[in-house]
C-alpha cells in the first residue's frame, strides 16, 4: 500500500510539472543582405544596388516558426497484471499518465485479506473445526458486531455462549469493535439516563400532586367539621331561646270573692 501511494504521488508530481512546463519552440529566421544569408530575428532582407545612378532596393520579411516540440510523446500504456488463476487472493492494479513531455506507467499486485480469511474459514469448516472457523470470522469487526447483535457471542479464549458474552463485556477493549461499542454504549446510557430522569420527574410530580390532594382533602374535612359544629351550636342556641319565651296559661282560673 505504501508503494502504491508513492507511485500515485510521483505520477501527480509529473502531471503538475508537465502542466506548467513551457514547450521549447524552434524559430528559424533568414536574412539576405547584398548577396549574403544570415539567420537572425526571423527576418529575411535583400538589398540590390545597380550602377548608372539608379538604385533598386527590394526588401522581404519572412518568419518561420516550428512547433515540432509541441507534439506529445507516445501514450504511456499500463502494464497488464493478471492473477494467473481464479483460486488466488490477489488482484492486479495498474495505471498510467502521459503529457507532452513525459509518460509514466506502473502496476502491482494487491493481496485481498478478506479472501484469505474466507478461504481459511472454509478450510476449517471442512476439517469440522467450527469454533476456530467462527473465531477467525469474528476477527472482522462487522462480523463480530453481527454475532453480538444476534445474541450469539463470539468465542472468548475457548469460552462460548453467555459466559463469552459476559467476558466480552468485562474486557471490552479486546473487542474488534471497541470504538463503535463505546459510542453505542455511551449513547444507550445517555438515552436511559434521560428516560430515567423523566420518569423520576414524573414520579416526583405525581407525589407532589398526591400530597396536595391529601392536604386539600384534610382541609375539606376540617371545614366540614367546623360547619357541623357551627350548625350544632346554632341549633342549641335556638333551643334555649325558645325555652325562655314560653308562657304557661291556666285554663280554669279561680275567682276569690267576699261572702
Amino acid at each position: 500500500m505504501k508503494l502504491l501511494l508513492t507511485n500515485l504521488l510521483t505520477l501527480t508530481l509529473l502531471i503538475i510539472i508537465s502542466t506548467y512546463a513551457k514547450p521549447v519552440l524552434s524559430n528559424n529566421t533568414q536574412s539576405n543582405e547584398t548577396g549574403s544569408n544570415t539567420i537572425i530575428d526571423g527576418n529575411m532582407t535583400t538589398n540590390n544596388t545597380y550602377d548608372g545612378g539608379q538604385t533598386n532596393t527590394t526588401t522581404s520579411t519572412t518568419t518561420n516558426s516550428s512547433t515540432a516540440s509541441q507534439i506529445p510523446v507516445n501514450t504511456a500504456n499500463s502494464p497488464s497484471y493478471s492473477s494467473m488463476s481464479q483460486d488466488v487472493c490477489s488482484m492486479g492494479i495498474s495505471g498510467s499518465v502521459s503529457s507532452s513531455i513525459v509518460g509514466v506507467s506502473g502496476g502491482k499486485h494487491v493481496i485481498d485479506e478478506d479472501c484469505i480469511r474466507f478461504k481459511t474459514v472454509k478450510l476449517l469448516m471442512d476439517l469440522k473445526m467450527n469454533v476456530p472457523a467462527i473465531t477467525v470470522l469474528c476477527q472482522k469487526k462487522d462480523v463480530f458486531m453481527a454475532f453480538m447483535e444476534a445474541n450469539t457471542p463470539c468465542p472468548f479464549q475457548g469460552v462460548i455462549g453467555p459466559e463469552a458474552k459476559a467476558l466480552w463485556e468485562k474486557y471490552p477493549k479486546l473487542r474488534p469493535d471497541y470504538k463503535e461499542w463505546l459510542v453505542r454504549t455511551n449513547y444507550i446510557e445517555s438515552v436511559d439516563k434521560e428516560i430515567k430522569d423523566k420518569q423520576e420527574a414524573e414520579k416526583q410530580r405525581l407525589e407532589e400532586e398526591k400530597k396536595r390532594l391529601e392536604e386539600e382533602k384534610k382541609r375539606l374535612e376540617e371545614e366540614k367539621k367546623r360547619l357541623e359544629a357551627e350548625k350544632k351550636a346554632k341549633l342549641e342556641a335556638e333551643k334555649k331561646e325558645n325555652e325562655k319565651v314560653t308562657i304557661h296559661v291556666d285554663p280554669d282560673p279561680v275567682i276569690i270573692g267576699r261572702d
